[in-house]
């Protein structure tokens, strides 16, 4: 497996999703009924999706999983009933492109933390997962995912510290 890692500056990203809560059991199933929603409602409005399919992941509990999962689109187009209309933020993110099948992406997740750890850099907590081709018709050996992990600011050396006991001086004159 050849893996590429990279840190660059995302721009903003409007979308449609849908956040729900699933198990690792049944996310197949979520991911494809809410893909299959926003899809619906991207061609009611007019309009096509802006990029390939996404889920973020806002925690790892299998049981329990936070989930976003959509499509980017044009800015301006209106969510309805579960469907949302949002912005991913831009900022600083740690990006890997994975060929292989979905199966094997945790150890991915790992070499990307420990790339970003040796880098100085701290992911935020989320992480999105771009889906680049369609697993119906793609090989799962050939399967291409873009993980993203938005990280914290900037990087631990560039960081400023503040000198003194960390109180705000103007709280306490």
């Amino acid at each position: 497996m050849s893996l590429i890692f990279s840190i660059i500056q995302r721009d903003d990203q409007p979308v449609l999703s849908i956040r729900t809560s699933t198990s690792m059991n049944n996310l197949p199933e979520t991911i494809l009924q809410a893909l299959m929603k926003v899809g619906e409602h991207i061609t009611k409005l007019g309009a096509r999706p802006g990029g390939p399919a996404f889920v973020a992941y806002s925690n790892l509990d299998m049981h329990n999983l936070t989930v976003e999962i959509g499509f980017p689109v044009a800015g301006g187009l209106a969510g309805a009933n579960d469907v949302s209309a949002r912005i991913i933020p831009g900022g600083p993110a740690g990006v890997c492109l994975y060929t292989g099948p979905y199966q094997d992406l945790a150890s991915v997740y790992q070499q990307l933390n420990t790339y970003l750890e040796g880098q100085g850099r701290e992911p935020t907590g989320v992480s999105y997962e771009f889906y680049l081709n369609d697993p119906a018709v793609t090989l799962p050996d050939e399967l291409q995912t873009q993980i993203i992990f938005p990280l914290v600011g900037a990087a631990a050396e560039e960081r400023e510290r503040t000198p003194g006991s960390g109180r705000i001086p103007a709280l306490y004159r």
